[in-house]
């Protein structure tokens, strides 16, 4: 019996509490207050002092835990094979004697165990964990025990074990075993537990997996793994998900294929690429396909070339030997070579390269076959499709076929009558009439859904017909397309409830166009009239055809008839559809009777504007006052251009008022243009026309000489001209003023823009931006108003208005004049006061004349000659001119017909009155 060392035993400090806890062995906090008291002895002292607590407390779950966690702190940094493991598991043997039920015991120990390696006591614990705690709490020894089960160095089969049994307590936990056995490249019972996880209706992944992703999973198990899985229907298993998968049809023929690549069941696997390009409907899906397809032919062409190299010689040299051997006479031998040539040849690098250039060929079709898999009434892919067997008519027909066959004309997706059309010219460019025109006529009973899609069918086998040369068939055609079902076949129709396309095509007005135009080439004056005629008794004529109906019969002579039509076409159309229909009848009218006919014209012309809205009746005003000036009065012409300027829109107004006031300079001289400009600047126009209007009023005041009344003009357009939007008119203004007037004149028009300077700029303080837009104020009244508005005073306003109301006399447009005669060159200097209070008007500059005191001429007092200058032509118009070359004439006629006989003076009269 070894002896115990010294230091072990109990001190004269430790008598204390070994007097107490051997009074009371039984007590738990004795013994924990001696453990606490000897927190810094050496673990040997203080693991006496447990032991002896747990073996008067066995029970004591916080004594065993408080000495096993030191125990554990112990042999931390200690190597696995030290000797003090063996006595921690010991302990921990002993505590589980009495703490079975304690979780937490357990785990720590299956912990220690774990970090041991000792696989067999390892399992042989969990077991008896599991066994020894209730079902509840089996969770927490499963997490350690999967942990230990997937360490290295645990029997794969062990470990499997294991997993299947945890399974049974929790099934949702499958998800785990399945990477597990991935990881243990167990592929066979990989595939069967996913094909179980799939088929289980209720299974959901704990991971946020979805079933589409674990079929995949199982997809790429299956393919890749392929000769090491069986009993599995792998086929089926793919197919399945190819129809419930639609999102990934193209990867699963190709994981389907590749399983059978595998398998090197080749054919197979080419079978599958062909039956996947031919099923997907999408041009995805399609280009997964082919590319693994192409990929697939790639790599075996090249396996097969590097091998026919590596047998080359070998050939060369059996091939040697037969040519040594004559044995062309040897059946046997003959039939032998015929019978593999083929079939059994191993060297079949031509057929693999022939079969990759097929498929890269057939690309493009298979490509449409998809793109027509996705709407098989897509017109336009059913053309691009006859168009890859360009120079194959035979494949080109059979596809029209099946195209015309497949595509609902209510379904289809563009026109479906262009397949039928493209259908009969590909006979017709083989020189195939008589099968083109049996097409024409199928495509003729097809219902389709627009009515214009029949009539270009008819109207497209008419234009064959006619450049076969065949006109009669061509007319026959149209008079067979445009006929009016009967009322049998009506009733027939309505008692069906669906009215076809042929019900509705005889009013068609693209095949009356045609129609008309083939009679109009081909046929009679009066069939071609029958069939306008036909077109306005069923009202589907447009305003173009009337027009050309009525040229027709003009070209034929018949002018009345012409008339007549046009007179149908404007009771026919509104505006604006009947604006053409004015503007040819009346210049055709017009240009045929001239002034024989002038009161009809006018009649015309008369209803004509009655009828035009405003946006539309310049052009006819024009007309009108173009009549009156060749052929009527110069009066009625001016009363035409002044109810144009009335009738015409506020934005047309100033164009019309240019107009009429050209015309009447023309024609009566140019003061005669004082009244209209005087009417323009008061009838309403907006203020930048009247100002407009003024400047150009007060240049014609200038050229002619008046002065004052340009001046006048020009401060009557300076309200509606700010200094800072429109410099240009003052700078008019000044140049005005600088060639014609002197500095009181000049100081006068200052005034007048800083006091229309300062109105913009109060009223652009005052008011709201979006209120001082361009042209928005219209006048000082409006602004006044505004102001008013805005809650400015009465006071200010009456200032304001004081200090921009023009002086008096300044303003007026007509400048009177007081007694005597106006002096020329006359420039009026502004208003003086007498001491009377009477306004007296001079001039500052003004020359001072001497007093007329007498009329005689003396040196004394000698005459002032004032300089004349000549009226300009523009005053007298263009009627004045005419009637001086009038009598210029009549004087030279009169000179010449006192020379000539009556006969010759009877002649001239008769042809001046032509």
């Amino acid at each position: 019996m070894s002896s115990i060392p010294e230091d072990l035993y109990p001190s004269e400090e430790d008598f204390l509490y070994e007097e107490e806890v051997l009074r009371n062995p039984n007590s738990f906090k004795l013994w924990w207050r001696y453990l606490i008291a000897r927190s810094g002895s050496p673990f040997k002292k203080r693991s006496i002092i447990y032991e002896r607590a747990v073996k008067a407390l066995p029970g004591s779950y916080k004594l065993w835990h408080a000495y096993l966690r030191e125990r554990l702190e112990i042999v931390r940094n200690l190597p696995i094979s030290h000797s003090q493991y063996q006595a921690l598991n010991n302990t921990f043997e002993r505590a589980l004697a009495t703490m079975h039920k304690m979780p937490r015991i357990w785990i720590m120990y299956l912990q220690v165990l774990t970090q041991q390696k000792l696989v067999t006591k390892t399992r042989h614990t969990f077991d008896r964990a599991l066994c020894a705690l209730p079902v509840t709490q089996h969770d927490r020894i499963w997490e350690y025990y999967l942990v230990f089960v997937s360490q290295k160095g645990v029997p794969i089969e062990t470990s499997l074990r294991v997993y299947r049994r945890y399974l049974k307590y929790d099934p949702s936990h499958i998800e785990d075993f399945i990477e597990f056995l991935i990881n243990s490249e167990r592929w066979q019972e990989t595939a069967e537990r996913l094909s179980g996880v799939l088929n289980d209706g209720q299974f959901y992944s704990i991971k946020g997996k979805t079933k589409h992703r674990l079929w995949l999973e199982l997809c790429d198990i299956l393919t890749q793994h392929a000769t090491e899985i069986s009993g599995l229907n792998v086929d089926a298993i793919i197919r399945g998900g190819i129809r419930k998968f639609t999102d990934e049809v193209g990867r699963l023929w190709t994981s389907l294929a590749d399983y059978y690549i595998r398998r090197n069941l080749l054919e197979k696997a080419r079978d599958i690429f062909e039956e996947g390009m031919t099923t997907v409907i999408t041009v995805r899906d399609f280009s997964v396909i082919f590319d693994a397809y192409s990929q697939f032919e790639e790599s075996m062409l090249s396996i097969k070339m590097e091998g026919s190299n590596d047998s080359e010689d070998e050939v060369n040299e059996e091939l040697e030997e037969e040519e040594e051997l004559d044995d062309r006479l040897d059946i046997e031998k003959l039939t032998e070579r015929i019978s593999s040539f083929w079939f059994k040849d191993e060297h079949d690098v031509d057929l693999r390269l022939a079969r990759l250039e097929y498929l890269m060929d057939r690309r493009p079709e298979l490509a449409n076959s998809v793109l027509l898999r996705q709407n098989p009434h897509n017109v336009e892919q059913w053309h691009r499709r006859v168009k890859l067997f360009e120079g194959n008519p035979t494949k080109q027909i059979l596809t029209y076929t099946e195209a015309v066959r497949t595509v609902d004309p209510m379904k289809a997706v563009g026109k479906p009558h262009s397949l039928w059309v493209a259908f009969a010219k590909l006979y017709e460019s083989h020189n195939d009439v008589s099968n083109a025109r049996v097409i024409f006529d199928k495509a003729v009973q097809v219902g389709y859904k627009a009515v214009d899609h029949l009539a270009s069918v008819w109207c497209e086998w008419a234009e064959m017909e006619l450049r076969h040369k065949n006109f009669k068939g061509a007319l026959e055609l149209m008079r067979r397309a445009t006929a009016e079902p009967s009322a049998e076949v009506k009733r027939r129709v309505a008692v069906d409830g669906n009215e076809p396309v042929q019900m509705k095509v005889h009013k068609s007005l693209r095949l009356w166009t045609f129609y008309v135009d083939l009679e109009e080439s081909l046929g009679t004056l009066d069939s071609t009239r029958a069939v306008y005629e036909r077109i306005l008794d069923l009202r589907i004529a447009t305003p173009q055809i009337i027009i050309n109906y009525a040229m027709l019969l003009e070209d034929n002579k018949y002018f009345e008839d012409a008339f007549k039509v046009y007179e149908r076409g404007v009771k026919i159309f509104k505006y604006p559809h009947v604006k053409d229909i004015w503007v040819t009848y009346l210049s055709k009218f017009v240009k045929r009777y001239g002034k024989s006919k002038l009161e009809r014209a006018r009649e015309l012309f008369e209803h004509a504007v009655e009828m035009a809205p405003a946006e539309s009746v310049k052009q006819l005003y024009l007309q009108y006052a173009k009549l009156e000036e060749d052929f009527g009065l110069a009066k009625r012409a001016m009363r035409v251009y002044d109810q144009a300027t009335k009738a015409v829109p506020a934005n047309e107004k100033l164009g019309m008022y240019e107009i009429y006031i050209s015309r009447a300079a023309e024609i009566f001289g140019v003061p005669k243009t004082r009244e209209i400009y005087e009417q323009a600047i008061e009838s309403g126009l907006p203020d930048k026309d009247v100002k407009t209007m003024c400047v150009k009023y007060a240049e014609l005041e200038k050229s002619l000489g008046e002065i004052d009344r340009g001046r006048a003009l020009y401060k009557h357009a300076s309200q509606f001209a700010d200094p800072r939007s429109d410099p240009d008119f003052w700078e008019s203004w000044n140049n005005f003023e600088v060639q014609h007037g002197n500095v009181d004149t000049f100081r006068e028009m200052l005034r007048v823009k800083r006091s229309v300077s300062a109105s913009y700029s109060q009223t652009h303080f005052i008011l709201p931006e979006y209120l001082m837009q361009k042209d928005q104020l219209q006048t000082l009244e409006e602004a006044k108003d505004v102001l008013k508005k805005a809650g400015v005073g009465d006071d200010e306003m009456e200032a304001l208005e004081r200090r921009l109301l023009p002086p008096s006399g300044g303003g007026e447009l007509a400048v009177k004049e007081s007694g005597g005669r106006k002096r020329v060159g006359f420039v009026s200097a502004g208003t003086q006061q007498k001491d009377g209070g009477e306004d007296e008007t001079g001039n500052r500059e003004e020359i001072e004349l001497p007093d007329d005191e007498s009329d005689d001429d003396d040196e004394d007092n000698p005459t002032v000659e004032i300089a004349q200058k000549e009226i300009p032509s523009a005053v007298f118009g263009g009627l004045a001119r005419k009637r001086d070359e009038l009598e210029k004439d009549a004087e030279e006629n009169k000179d010449s017909d006192e020379q000539l006989g009556a006969l010759e003076r009877i002649k001239r009269m008769r042809r001046a009155k032509e």
